[in-house]
């Protein structure tokens, strides 16, 4: 419930994000994150900032639980709760969640790119998230749907680590404890700050990958792997193309964030009984993240 939360607050900020990445240089479509926004809802009416979320919905049941599960575990078993230990559990989690993240991520590539700029010959091409995978699995196999699997890895691993991390150590700082009145706000603010930073870690990465997952929609491929793919994109836009889209990204981390924490902390006080209201007051998170 809490990651659908936090899909529906920001998915139109991560289809702004997307378009901005890999859009043609030479040609194009817009000037900004603001113009991004203004022209798709002109265009496409505010559903077309809704592109490809159904991906992201069917993925967040197993990646929700892989995440906390592993993360966890990792902490658990090794031992003590210090910041390195919350970087490595964070890391594990993120690199084992990439077998469906990449996948997801692919497809709802996929979906926000269709109809636009250079692939509105390829309008319609795919019905929906499902749809988009079965059809590159038919026509690339295993391969195809796996695309972008490595670069995924490398951006998650060390993004979920800095996340646990930045949010162990907000938490702690700002003194979250359950009795607290202003607890929630704590809570929010320091999974919101988590999320920016977990980004920043990692954002140069997030453009590579789409620029990959993109890559051959319209029937030409430009880039033959990791390293081709960072060597023309730098020598032809230059450096500050590691950042496109990443003022979107930012705005989309913190309200993502606010809005899971924020789902967790209301639905566990609604499903819980009474008897049971100390035990949901985020205390149990703030000790160990992974707990939810």
């Amino acid at each position: 419930v809490s990651g659908a939360a936090g899909v529906l607050v920001g998915h139109p900020f991560d289809t702004v994000k997307v378009r901005l990445q890999v859009q043609n240089v030479e040609k194009p479509l817009y000037r900004g994150t603001f113009h991004c926004f203004q022209s798709i809802i002109k265009q496409e009416s505010a559903f077309g900032l809704y592109k490809g979320i159904g991906s992201p919905m069917m993925g967040l049941t197993f990646i929700n639980a892989l995440v906390f599960g592993v993360q966890g575990n990792t902490l658990r078993a090794l031992g003590k709760d210090t910041p390195l230990n919350q970087f490595l559990a964070g890391s594990a989690a993120g690199a084992i969640q990439c077998i469906i993240c990449c996948p997801m991520e692919l497809a709802k590539t996929r979906m926000q790119l269709q109809g636009t700029g250079e692939y509105k010959l390829k309008t319609k091409n795919y019905k929906n998230s499902l749809d988009c995978l079965i059809k590159i699995y038919q026509k690339e196999g295993l391969r195809g749907i796996n695309r972008g699997m490595v670069s995924t890895f490398i951006r998650e691993t060390p993004s979920f680590g800095f996340y646990f991390l930045t949010y162990d150590c907000m938490t702690r700082y700002l003194g979250c404890e359950a009795e607290d009145s202003y607890v929630i706000p704590k809570l929010l603010f320091s999974g919101g700050m988590s999320g920016i930073v977990s980004w920043l870690s990692t954002y140069p990465m997030d453009v590579i990958k789409s620029r990959l997952q993109a890559d051959g929609v319209g029937g030409v491929t430009q880039y033959k792997g990791i390293l081709d793919c960072i060597r023309k994109s730098y020598h032809e836009e230059g450096w500050r193309v590691f950042t496109r889209g990443l003022t979107s990204t930012l705005l989309r981390a913190f309200p993502v964030n606010a809005a899971t924490f924020a789902t967790v902390t209301v639905f566990l006080m609604y499903m819980r009984s009474e008897d049971n209201l100390r035990e949901c007051e985020p205390g149990p998170v703030i000790q160990q993240p992974s707990s939810l």
